[in-house]
């Protein structure tokens, strides 16, 4: 009796586990017949084991199934050729009649004299899985998008020659320096010769040296072991490490202190690298691309930057020309962010202003194309017209009195010549109609005076009050 009490113990406790599983089990009696049928057989499938009980396993349609009758004598099927289980990624067709992807094993239950008394299979649901792969093969082509070469807006000289010199890193493994004022696009480039290369399908890490103090960074570039300072709670990889097989992008090089200068060159040279508080040497395979918005020569000159690791990064130097030396390139630009703007926001504005486009053209952006690229996200703000006008740009590109020209020192900083622009007719006549001809408030717009305004537009022969 206790062995028969224990016995029903045994089948509900493994009937239990069975229900408790979150992959689908069922299993069929030796006349191909379904037996069992766990919850998570009932999600998966959409049929209730009510509903599933008694029929064959041709209920689910697998896709290895289609276009074949499902044999009236379990004997002939498929599952009796495989001597042992065998896991299969294929299709179900759900009871609502969407296919659900998994994985399905099955296994044949025999008893001690070889008789089959059965099968038992398992259905792995697929579909949390391929989402996740989908979402994360969209993340990787959406990066590959953002660094294409056509990413990078120029039709001037000075930029199809860095398009050359794009296309020329890409072919080759050498280490690249990228030099330009900082707003430039160093990053951008930097990926598109990361995804036109043959490492394309590896890592871009990408690290800011001048983020991070000097032993942060070196335990994040190198890594570090358990123990080998206060915090170091177990092993961590560094991003070298993790850039192996694909590309480590160092911005803001000129930035790094005299130490980690020695440990990249040891980097370059051996093409390995040691965790801080490890005596273990580990070989990287990676390409390295570093930026800078200073000069680095006059770093070097200055005793700031080792001359030896200078010319072990230079090896193949792009530069970036500020955006005032490709103005031509500027409408297009806008163009292309008001375009980005209009998907993101929803509107539909078809460009700039004649004054606005005028104003863009003369100012020196400072910040290059990052500040053009914040100016349309600030205009379209406040544009609810179909053309960006004057009185959507900030303040500091509409106001009357800017650089126009910018000569970058040897530190990065920018030294300007700055001169007064006066207000042009077309460009008054627009602000008054933008501020309904209030002279105060197109004042305080432009930074001149009400009266200021005012004797412009005697000078302009332009009527006091809005005519009509």
């Amino acid at each position: 009796m206790d062995d028969k009490i224990h016995e029903i113990w045994n089948v509900r406790f493994i009937n239990r586990i069975i229900d408790s599983m979150a992959d689908g089990v069922f299993t069929m009696d030796a006349s191909g017949r379904i037996s069992s049928w766990n919850p998570s057989m009932e999600r998966i499938s959409g049929y209730t084991a009510k509903e599933a009980l008694g029929r064959t396993c041709q209920l689910l349609q697998c896709s290895h199934c289609f276009g074949k009758a499902c044999p009236a004598n379990i004997k002939k099927c498929k599952i009796m050729e495989t001597a042992y289980p065998e896991a299969k990624e294929c299709h179900l067709r759900h009871k609502k009649g969407f296919d659900v992807s998994v994985i399905k094993n099955a296994s044949v239950v025999r008893d001690d004299d070889d008789n089959i008394i059965g099968i038992v299979e398992t259905v792995t649901d697929l579909t949390e899985l391929n989402q996740a792969r989908k979402k994360a093969e969209e993340a990787a082509l959406r990066l590959g998008e953002i660094h294409r070469m056509d990413n990078i807006i120029g039709r001037s000289r000075a930029m199809q020659q860095v398009f050359a010199a794009i296309s020329a890193a890409a072919a080759s493994e050498a280490t690249i320096l990228v030099q330009g004022e900082s707003g430039t696009g160093k990053e951008l480039v930097a990926g598109a010769i990361h995804f036109n290369s043959e490492r394309r399908e590896g890592p871009l890490v990408t690290v800011n040296c001048s983020a991070l103090a000097e032993n942060l960074l070196e335990s994040e570039l190198f890594g570090h072991v358990k123990g080998s300072f206060t915090g170091a709670n177990r092993d961590r990889m560094g991003r070298f490490e993790e850039a192996s097989g694909g590309t480590i992008f160092l911005d803001e090089i000129g930035e790094l202190s005299p130490y980690i200068q020695v440990k990249l060159l040891r980097v370059l040279q051996e093409r390995e690298i040691e965790r801080v508080g490890d005596s273990r040497k580990r070989k990287i395979d990676i390409r390295i691309i570093t930026a800078t918005h200073k000069d680095l020569y006059a770093r070097v000159r200055e005793g700031l930057f080792r001359e030896d690791l200078y010319y072990r990064l230079k090896v193949f130097p792009i530069q970036l020309p500020p955006l005032w030396e490709r103005r031509e390139d500027i409408p297009f630009l806008a163009d292309h962010f008001i375009a980005g703007m209009n998907k993101k926001t929803g509107k539909a504005v078809a460009g700039l202003s004649k004054a606005a486009l005028r104003i863009f053209m003369d100012y020196p952006w400072p910040g290059n194309v990052r500040e053009l690229e914040n100016a349309i996200e600030h205009a379209f703000v406040l544009c609810n017209r179909k053309l960006i006008g004057t009185a959507d740009l900030p303040l500091e590109i509409r106001q009357p009195t800017y650089p126009v020209h910018c000569n970058a020192t040897a530190d990065g900083s920018f030294s300007p010549k700055t001169r007064r622009k006066k207000l042009s007719k077309e460009t008054l006549y627009e602000l008054l109609d933008e501020c309904d001809w209030n002279k105060a408030e197109v004042g305080r717009r432009v930074g001149l005076s009400r009266t200021a305004i005012w004797k412009y537009m005697k000078k302009f022969d332009i009527p006091l009050q809005k005519e009509g």
